[in-house]
C-alpha cells in the first residue's frame, strides 16, 4: 500500500479523534483538520464520517458533532458557532449587528431567528433548519471596533435608534460593560455616531467605578 493510501486509510479516525475531543456541539470545516493531511483527502474523510453518521454534514463545507437529546434527537447547532467556524476557516472578522446585537447587551429579549453580521468578507447566507446567518460585507468604518464590545454596542443602538432608548435600556447597558473594559469601549466609541458616542460617553463618565 503507498504511503498516500496509508494516509487516505488513517485520516478519518484522526479526524474523529479530535471532533471527540472538541465535544458535542462543536462546529468545523475542513480547515480545521489541515495539519492532518492533504485537503482532498480531509474532504473525502468528512464526507464519509458524515455518510456514516458519526459527524453531520450541516451546509456545503461546514459539519458538526451535534449534541444528541434523548427524547428530540440530534440539536441543530447555534449560528454563533456556525459563526465563528466560518470565521476561522475563512479568516475574516465578524460584527453582530441587528437585534442580535442588542439581545447580545441585554437591550432586547428579541431572540432572532436571523443573525446579522458585518463582516469583511464575503456575503452570504446560511440557512440551517428555520433560522438564517448572514453576513454583509460592510465599510472599514463600520469594522473599526469588531470582535469588541464596542462593535456590539455600537451596532446595538443603531439599530434600535436614539429614541428608542428608555432610562431602563440605559442602566442595563451600563451593567453590561465590566469596570475594567470600560476605557477601551470609550476609545472605540471615536468610530461611532455622534448620538451613540455622546450617550455612551455621558453614561460611563458619570458611573463610578468599582474601585471608587
Amino acid at each position: 500500500m503507498s504511503l498516500n493510501k496509508e494516509c487516505e486509510k488513517a485520516l478519518p479516525q484522526k479526524i474523529l479523534r479530535r471532533v471527540w475531543r472538541r465535544g458535542r456541539g462543536s462546529v468545523f470545516t475542513a480547515d480545521d483538520f489541515a495539519d492532518l493531511g492533504e485537503r482532498a483527502f480531509i474532504d473525502i474523510a468528512l464526507s464519509r464520517l458524515a455518510k456514516q453518521g458519526k459527524i453531520r454534514r450541516i451546509a456545503r463545507g461546514l459539519y458538526d458533532y451535534p449534541v444528541v437529546h434523548p427524547e428530540l434527537g440530534a440539536m441543530s447547532p447555534s449560528l454563533e458557532s456556525i459563526a465563528k467556524a466560518l470565521a476561522a476557516s475563512e479568516k475574516i472578522r465578524l460584527q453582530p449587528s441587528g437585534a442580535y446585537a442588542a439581545n447580545l447587551l441585554g437591550l432586547s429579549e428579541q431572540v432572532p431567528m436571523k443573525i446579522i453580521f458585518l463582516t469583511d468578507g464575503p456575503s452570504r447566507k446560511i440557512k440551517i433548519d428555520n433560522r438564517e446567518l448572514i453576513f454583509k460585507r460592510t465599510t472599514p468604518k463600520n469594522m473599526a471596533a469588531a470582535e469588541r464590545l464596542g462593535g456590539i454596542i455600537i451596532q446595538a443602538l443603531r439599530y434600535l435608534g436614539k429614541d428608542a432608548i428608555t432610562p431602563a435600556m440605559q442602566a442595563r447597558l451600563v451593567a453590561a460593560i465590566p469596570p475594567d473594559q470600560r476605557e477601551n469601549v470609550l476609545k472605540d466609541m471615536l468610530s461611532a455616531p455622534l448620538w451613540i458616542r455622546s450617550l455612551v460617553t455621558s453614561l460611563l463618565l458619570k458611573e463610578p467605578s468599582s474601585d471608587d
